[in-house]
């Protein structure tokens, strides 16, 4: 990057706080740890998702293996 170009600089999505898009920001595209712990427990405790289908859970699944399991052995 030459020095008459400046960095791109974007919201830190917690904290909204302005922050250069570089390489040298562990932290990137957070301000800060803090910001990056916080949206971490975030996804952890189920308050950020991805819209979408509900996954299955585990039962669900050992039960659908279960069934295909059985249908291959009916077959002769």
């Amino acid at each position: 990057m030459s020095q008459s170009q400046r960095p791109l600089e974007v919201a830190c999505p917690q904290c909204r706080k302005k922050v250069e898009w570089r390489e040298d920001n562990p932290y990137r595209p957070f301000c800060s740890e803090r910001c990056r712990l916080i949206d971490l427990g975030a996804w952890a405790d189920g308050s950020h998702r991805i819209a979408g289908e509900p996954a299955m859970d585990e039962t669900e699944i050992d039960e659908m293996i279960l069934r295909a399991e059985r249908g291959f052995q009916d077959e002769p």
